[in-house]
């Protein structure tokens, strides 16, 4: 099989060259990496990925292909994927499809057959960046510079509105007597999946569903969900989010939702480095003492010295690979959240306990 050449920009000047993978064509976004050995299509089709670039770190990419079950959104929206072997041949008997099918299907345009290691470290030193994947300006790096200018930063982009459902759904068994109002930024299908299998009857609003139409269905508890962009530009997430407060109702929130929680009560938020993204990051349970390893998937977060000033809040979560700030609840409201994924598909799956505690919460309440 002969390859089609390729090209990797980034917004400093780094060049690669491989080969195309996906649909032919030009993308780009902000670049990051993940660093699960498992789990590609999940990854893929999180929404919190959201027009971002993804350099897989494990070797092999498509080699169990695709399932239909397996995914975590309707289609996937990122910028590109970046990877160092593809295999187009799956060995799965249940497969439904290689990826490369599946990236072709949705217009996605990759790189492989580049040094994913090398890459990695760069992002690690130099942070987080845009970049574009093009097998359409072989030789033309200043055109392809060009197409790379046009992209969006990552900081100040509110990106929930365009990913989330228009429409609000129902998920679980409607005779439940537990009903939980959840706020679309960007939600994963197996959060709803988690809340529906404990018993939670789950209607999904979109993003700026004002607190009215919300509470008019009368729900007994508010969820906010993950998604992508910067939470320090989503003001009427924001408002929307002290409005709930307002009710007395337990809320829980997840990675966006954590961090909106925290703008709602004046905690700010910021840009990371590069992030954390991956399945395997260690958190330590400040109430239990016990250490927990956990799916993460965030590019910003909050502003531990907000945190730990503030009466109100409590730090029940910390990172312990950089101390920051992982989970919060608050001491005058049934509120907490968490900075990363207990509903993470394929796993771990240490964190679930959370939703127990949700659904305990609400009991409570």
């Amino acid at each position: 099989m002969i390859k089609q050449k390729a090209t990797l920009l980034l917004a400093d000047g780094t060049v690669f060259y491989g080969s195309l993978i996906g649909n032919p064509g030009t993308n780009g976004g902000e670049i990051c990496f993940n660093t699960g050995m498992t789990g590609y299509q999940e990854i893929y089709t999180d929404p919190s990925y959201t027009g971002q670039v993804i350099v897989t770190t494990t070797s092999h990419i498509g080699n169990y292909g695709v399932h239909n079950e397996e995914i975590e959104s309707d289609h996937p929206t990122i910028g590109g994927i970046v990877v160092n072997s593809f295999s187009e041949v799956y060995s799965r008997l249940d497969g439904h499809g290689s990826l490369q099918e599946y990236l072709e299907k949705y217009q996605i345009t990759g790189i492989a057959d580049i040094d994913t290691r090398k890459l990695v470290r760069h992002i690690r030193s130099q942070g987080a960046m845009n970049a574009i994947i093009s097998s359409e300006f072989e030789g033309d790096l200043d055109g392809l510079k060009a197409e790379l200018e046009k992209l969006p930063d990552m900081n100040g982009l509110e990106l929930s509105s365009q990913v989330c459902t228009q429409e609000p759904y129902y998920i679980g068994d409607e005779s439940s007597p537990i009903k939980v109002a959840c706020l679309d930024f960007g939600i994963k299908k197996n959060i709803l999946r988690n809340l529906a299998s404990r018993g939670v009857y789950c209607k999904v609003f979109p993003a700026k569903t004002q607190l009215a139409e919300m509470e008019a269905w009368a729900p007994n508890a508010y969820f906010l969900s993950n998604g992508p962009g910067d939470p320090a530009v989503m003001d009427y997430a924001v408002a929307t989010v002290k409005d709930i407060l307002e009710t007395g109702k337990p809320v829980f929130g997840i990675c966006l939702g954590h961090q909106l929680l925290a703008e709602a009560v004046g905690i700010s938020t910021y840009k990371m480095h590069h992030g954390h993204r991956g399945i395997n990051h260690p958190i330590k349970n400040m109430i239990t003492g016990k250490s927990e390893i956990t799916s993460q998937n965030h590019g910003f977060n909050i502003v531990r010295e907000d945190t730990e000033s503030h009466p109100e809040v409590e730090i029940t979560h910390v990172h312990l690979n950089d101390n920051t700030v992982a989970g919060i609840k608050l001491r005058n409201k049934p509120a907490f959240s968490v900075q990363y994924h207990p509903e993470s598909s394929p796993g771990p799956h240490d964190s679930r306990y959370l939703f127990d505690d949700f659904i305990a919460l609400i009991n409570q309440n």
